[in-house]
C-alpha cells in the first residue's frame, strides 16, 4: 500500500490565490484534497450559517453564492469543488490525486461522476429538505415531501456503490483519489445529519475505516482561516 501523503509536511504555498472556505462538505473536500497535495493556500471563511455567501460582498465574487470558491492572482473567481480541484491539480500535478495517466484521471473521473451524481445530490438535498429545511427554506427551493425519499434513494445508491467497489483498497484500486475524498466527507457528512450508511457494507464499511485513519480526514474538519468579517 502507498504510503499516506498526507502525513507529510506541507510544501507548496502559493499565496497568489485565495480559497473562500466554509463549514460544509464540498468545502471541506477541498481541504482535504489540499492537504494530501500538500499544499497551502491562503484562505478565509465565509459564515454560511448566518447567510454571508448569500450576501452582495461575496455574491459579486461568486454570484452563484456557494463555496468554496477560489480567487486567482489576475482576479478570476472559479467555483465548483470539483472544478477547483482539477485545476489545482493540473498545476501541482504530484501526487497525483485525479491521475498521472488519461486512463487513470479517465477512471477517477467515472467514480467521482458516481459519487456526485448518485450519493452526494441525494444526501445534500434530503438535508436541505428535511434537517435544514429551516435554514435553507428562505434561500432556496424546497421540497420538505422528497426528503424521505431522497434519504431512501441514498442508501440505496450507497449499496450500490458498495457492489461496484468489488476487492479494490481505494474506489481506483491501489491508487488513493479525490473520488475516495468526495465519497468519505459525503458519507461522514451524512452520518451528522440523520443519514447514517451501513458501516457493515462488506466493502465501504471498512473503506470508510481506511480513510478516517489518514491524518487529512482529521484535519480537514477545520476550516482554513478566521471569519471572512474578522
Amino acid at each position: 500500500m502507498k504510503r499516506d501523503l498526507s502525513t507529510l509536511s506541507l510544501a507548496f504555498k502559493d499565496p497568489t490565490m485565495l480559497l473562500y472556505d466554509a463549514d460544509s462538505p464540498a468545502p471541506r473536500c477541498l481541504r482535504m484534497f489540499l492537504l494530501e497535495k500538500g499544499l497551502v493556500i491562503p484562505g478565509v471563511k465565509v459564515d454560511v450559517f448566518t447567510g454571508e455567501n448569500r450576501a452582495p460582498p461575496f455574491l459579486k465574487l461568486n454570484p452563484a453564492g456557494q463555496t468554496p470558491a477560489l480567487k486567482l492572482d489576475d482576479g478570476q473567481v472559479l467555483a465548483e469543488a470539483v472544478a477547483i480541484a482539477e485545476y489545482l491539480e493540473e498545476l501541482h500535478p504530484l501526487p497525483a490525486l485525479i491521475g498521472r495517466t488519461a486512463g487513470e484521471r479517465a477512471e477517477t473521473r467515472q467514480w467521482w461522476r458516481r459519487i456526485e451524481l448518485n450519493v452526494t445530490e441525494f444526501i445534500h438535498n434530503a438535508y436541505h429538505y428535511s434537517e435544514g429545511l429551516e435554514r435553507f427554506g428562505v434561500r432556496i427551493p424546497v421540497a420538505a415531501e422528497a426528503a424521505a425519499g431522497m434519504k431512501r434513494i441514498a442508501q440505496n445508491r450507497i449499496a450500490w456503490i458498495d457492489q461496484l467497489f468489488g476487492d479494490r483498497h481505494w474506489l481506483c484500486g491501489e491508487r488513493f483519489s479525490a473520488a475516495d475524498i468526495w465519497l468519505y466527507v459525503w458519507l461522514d457528512f451524512g452520518c451528522t445529519v440523520n443519514q447514517p450508511f451501513d458501516r457493515n457494507l462488506p466493502h465501504l464499511g471498512p473503506w470508510f475505516a481506511s480513510v478516517a485513519t489518514r491524518t487529512s480526514a482529521a484535519r480537514s474538519r477545520a476550516t482554513l482561516a478566521a471569519s471572512l468579517t474578522s
